[in-house]
């Protein structure tokens, strides 16, 4: 789905412009930070894996999680999970078990090679905030100012799904 520009009267139309814009970089930044992945991975020889699932690798780290867990803590925000949980299973990224307490669960955690690209991932990240804060694109204080505004803005839309108000 793309964000589309066209804002129709109101009290603040500019207000509204502005919010719309970013809801559009937002989307296109998520987009192009998987197509970086996906460049990153072509070079290294990664073909196998997608730029999704590379990113589903790197969120979970060192965690142990379940399916619905991925979701919950915001790891991984799709409705085609389970599909890429048993791609990577059966590549060798993940490991899986079946929770003791609930048999219908299933936990999943990184193996070797899973953790081989998470590595990867976390590489490329650290080699992007250098060169961001070395080019002068944004600094630590700019950073932390931008992600406490994406934070606050993050509550709010889950307060419109949890909340009708």
């Amino acid at each position: 789905m793309t964000v589309h520009a066209r804002v129709d009267g109101g009290a603040q139309p500019g207000l509204t412009r502005g919010y719309v814009e970013t809801l559009g970089l937002v989307e296109r930044l998520h987009r192009l930070l998987l197509d970086v992945i996906k460049d990153e991975f072509e070079r290294l020889g990664l073909v196998e894996i997608s730029a999704v699932q590379a990113l589903l690798l790197f969120n979970i780290g060192e965690n142990e999680v379940s399916a619905g867990e991925l979701k919950t803590r915001g790891y991984y925000q799709g409705s085609n999970v389970s599909y890429n949980l048993k791609k990577l299973v059966e590549a060798g990224y993940m490991h899986h078990e079946r929770c003791e307490s609930d048999r219908r669960s299933v936990r999943v955690r990184l193996t070797g090679r899973g953790r081989d690209v998470h590595d990867a991932v976390a590489a490329l990240f650290r080699r992007h905030a250098e060169a961001l804060q070395a080019r002068g694109v944004i600094g630590f204080e700019s950073g932390a100012e931008v992600n406490a505004i994406l934070r606050r803005v993050e509550r709010f839309w889950t307060d419109q799904i949890r909340y009708i108000y």
